[in-house]
């Protein structure tokens, strides 16, 4: 039977997505040319059953594979309507939208049989958590061009409790999947749905190009052992945009590969655009970078965000062996309630994949800029501690009011750093109020440039 009303839904929003280049206002404001996928089928025609019993790994792959017949046609759709579809690991092909409809559930299987074991990224060099291979996600795309995971609010439910049991036991022998990974992929678009659960990451594009996130809602518990929300990785021009993130560690984490892994593969992360989100992160931080970053981070325009009810709200994360550098960062427009540390950049952060990492591997962390930031309930406002043979320098803050409660004595952490402020309460460390004209003439000129201007996305 085929499924029109999904397709027309989408017609406006998700189906073939091509940029159009980049515009100076960053990725979020670049427009897509979205065509119609004039192929549509069911999940139901491939003998799925939506009862949250049976497992329907082989219906979505059958169903894809037979739609990737399509891709020289002008794509296809798969339709998933509401029910609770029980699967393991499957994979995606070019040209294709997956949509859910609104009561439809994907279900991660609880049996790790399901998910099968692959090999570790490249840029990591082994499994992030365990030496070896790792876990495949549950939704997977290798080397595709146009997809589009979307749907009217339908859900994507890792079942992730068994596998934080097991990582909290020791009980793994490889390191834990994630809900949806893209990998060497191109214009991707991932919209409309709720995420849940992930037993590790929820979104993670990594070696990837032009992905959208836009309009969906990440949660897991606040005990939900390093769970992430979205990670681009060694990815570049990426919008993340009216999203809702709650999770056990990190918000939005950007990275870019680990140590001499990292090194080697040489792609960084770079023309970042996240805008209109709301992130909340229970014992890691809400917008995190690193500190995996040994290909490097660059050109990030972060604006408009509420952070809130988190252990750290911004936080630049690295260590000796790392390399790489985080550079070109701008956030500006942020709101703060009941953070304990507002900012956060730290060179002492970060385990290593081995022993041949090289330790004068050092890494460069300079040109963020901080501005336009009110926070309310912060216990402290700023932990600066650099690396003594690499500081961290140009870090420029401007127009930021952190309401610190208690009142505290020292409200500002400081060691190798550098830096020029203006309009900024608490009165941060000496080293952030360089009266030097190199520190503070770059800073100036960045801070009155408005931050997607500035940002060259």
């Amino acid at each position: 039977m085929k499924m029109l009303l999904p397709l027309l839904v989408i017609l406006v929003l998700s189906n073939a997505v091509e940029s159009n280049g980049q515009e100076r206002g960053g990725q979020c404001t670049n427009s897509l040319t979205l065509d119609p996928r004039p192929h549509s089928v069911s999940i139901l025609e491939f003998g799925a059953v939506g009862d949250g019993k049976t497992l329907n790994t082989i219906a979505f792959q059958n169903a894809i594979f037979y739609l990737k017949s399509f891709a020289d046609k002008g794509g296809a759709q798969l339709y998933v309507p509401p029910g609770k579809w029980l699967t393991g690991s499957f994979n995606l092909t070019s040209h294709l939208t997956l949509f859910l409809e609104r009561g439809a559930v994907i279900l991660g299987s609880q049996d790790p049989s399901h998910w099968e074991v692959i090999e570790p990224l490249p840029s990591y060099g082994r499994g992030i958590e365990l030496p070896g291979g790792r876990y495949r996600s549950l939704i997977n795309g290798y080397m595709l061009r146009d997809v589009v995971i979307t749907g009217d609010n339908g859900t994507i439910n890792g079942q992730g409790s068994v596998w934080w049991d097991w990582f909290t036991s020791h009980s793994l022998n490889y390191s834990r999947p994630h809900l949806v990974e893209f990998l060497a992929s191109t214009n991707v678009v991932v919209s409309n749905l709720t995420f849940l659960n992930a037993p590790a990451y929820n979104i993670h594009p990594v070696y990837c190009s032009n992905v959208r996130v836009q309009n969906i809602s990440v949660y897991a518990p606040p005990e939900s052992p390093y769970t992430v929300g979205i990670v681009p990785d060694s990815s570049d021009s990426t919008c993340i945009e009216d999203c809702s993130i709650a999770m056990g560690h990190d918000a939005i984490a950007l990275k870019s590969g680990w140590d001499e892994y990292g090194i080697a593969y040489g792609r960084p992360t770079t023309n970042v655009h996240i805008r209109r989100v709301n992130l909340q992160s229970s014992s890691g931080s809400s917008l995190a970078f690193g500190s995996e970053m040994s290909g490097g981070i660059s050109n990030v325009c972060v604006e408009q965000v509420h952070l809130y009810n988190s252990f750290s709200g911004i936080e630049f994360r690295t260590t000796k062996g790392r390399g790489g550098y985080i550079q070109e960062i701008i956030i500006s427009d942020v709101a703060m309630e009941n953070i304990h540390t507002a900012f956060s950049a730290t060179g002492q952060i970060g385990s290593h994949p081995d022993d041949h990492f090289d330790p004068n591997a050092l890494p460069v962390l300079d040109h963020i800029t901080l501005q336009n930031v009110i926070g309310t309930n912060i216990t402290i406002a700023g932990s600066f501690t650099g690396i003594q043979e690499s500081p961290f320098t140009s870090i420029c803050l401007s127009n930021i009011s952190l309401s610190t409660t208690p009142p505290a004595s020292i409200s500002w952490v400081c060691s190798n750093v550098s830096g020029f402020s203006q309009w900024v309460f608490p009165e941060p460390c000496p080293s952030l109020e360089s009266s030097l004209l190199n520190s503070s003439s770059t800073c100036l000129s960045r801070l009155n440039s408005s931050p997607t201007q500035t940002a060259v996305l």
